[in-house]
């Protein structure tokens, strides 16, 4: 339901975390570095703790189904945000991002993510208002997405560029080097792009492509549009840290997969069981609400959650840990070994086309127009 919730608490409140977005992001651009484990750990809790303060406070405005609503799709976004870091690793790797310049493409990143999700949340609320059956196809997709999440879940994740990058290459003059944090940089006596303003692109339109499961799995949850963008608003703001926090520790996490297809799994049958219960279609009970059929109460949504999170955390621990014992100080030494190639800090950090093509790699942001390539 949408809760009445006090027009200037809501502009309020979306106009402080547009400041504090805006903060940290001249933060950032001023000192572009390589946050430490404790830094990076500082300002996930930071974040997390602003979470579980604006829950409160939506709690004492609106009361307690909005604020365990926020909870409750906070931690499922939350959650899938953890599970795209995979791709932003291998995005960072792929395009060869300084180490000192990763904060800065994810922040900005992050902030295309959010304009671009604010629309498709619109989009979504404006539709679940005229169409209550369309939650019949949400929850078939979650489900969906549910099974090829287990069935799939082993299987390592890919970056392909989708079709907005590839479109962007063919219309910017792209140079091959990176500036330091500039967008623009002169190579051959001309003026070009640097490859940073892909990889912005690239970041923002992935993180996109994620929201096709996120932003219905949020609406199942609740169909306030400002509690829904505020999830994703608070999901998002502390990736950038988790990221650098996490790093080649994301594959100890092997069991997410399978605790991500509960929490997403969960999410569709209460869809589903929503849509029966407000049905309109004709041919289901002769466009009849189905009354008998129950609602799932937001407590028991939270519970599913944080079970299936601790669950799938707790377990993966104890079986990479399991992992570990058995194969001897020789497999530990091997992941310490590999998990920098994989983490996000220690993505590589070549800086110009040349480096790349030393290692027998073709540059991924290619060479723009300006050579007639025209890719």
């Amino acid at each position: 339901m949408v809760h009445e919730l006090p027009v200037w608490f809501e502009w309020a409140s979306l106009s402080a975390l547009a400041v504090l977005l805006l903060v940290d992001l001249f933060v950032v651009g001023r000192r572009p570095h390589v946050p430490s484990m404790r830094e990076s750990a500082l300002w996930v809790g930071f974040y997390v703790a602003l979470a579980l303060v604006f829950g409160a406070i939506v709690g004492a405005v609106g009361g307690a189904a909005p604020a365990g609503e926020f909870y409750a799709g906070w931690l499922t976004e939350y959650s899938l945000s953890v599970d795209n870091l995979f791709v932003f690793v291998i995005i960072m790797a792929r395009f060869a991002v300084p180490r000192d310049q990763q904060q800065r493409v994810l922040m900005v990143g992050i902030i295309v993510a959010l304009v671009l999700r604010g629309a498709f949340i619109l989009a979504g609320a404006a539709i679940i208002a005229q169409f209550v059956w369309v939650f019949y196809l949400f929850g078939a997709f979650l489900i969906y997405t549910a099974i090829k999440l287990v069935a799939g879940g082993d299987e390592p994740e890919e970056y392909h560029e989708n079709r907005a990058v590839r479109a962007l290459r063919k219309v910017l003059p792209l140079g091959t080097q990176y500036d330091g944090g500039r967008l623009r940089t002169v190579e051959d006596g001309k003026r070009v792009f640097t490859p940073l303003v892909i990889v912005f692109l690239a970041i923002g339109s992935t993180d996109l492509l994620f929201a096709f499961d996120s932003i219905p799995a949020i609406f199942g949850l609740t169909q306030d549009p400002f509690i829904v963008f505020t999830t994703n608003v608070f999901a998002l703001m502390g990736l950038r840290q988790l990221y650098f926090l996490l790093g080649g520790l994301l594959e100890r996490l092997v069991y997410l997969p399978i605790g991500l297809a509960v929490i997403l799994g969960f999410i569709g049958v209460k869809l589903i069981l929503e849509a029966l219960h407000e049905n309109t279609l004709p041919f289901i009970n002769g466009g009849e609400h189905l009354d008998a059929v129950p609602t799932v109460p937001i407590w028991l949504s939270l519970v599913v959650i944080i079970g299936a999170l601790a669950v799938t955390t707790i377990a993966s621990l104890l079986r990479t840990r399991a992992l570990h014992a058995q194969d001897g100080p020789a497999a530990t030494a091997a992941a310490s070994d590999v998990a920098p190639v994989e983490g996000a800090v220690e993505a590589p950090a070549v800086e110009s086309v040349d480096e790349v093509a030393s290692a027998g790699e073709a540059p991924p942001w290619g060479t723009g127009p300006q050579d007639g390539a025209g890719r």
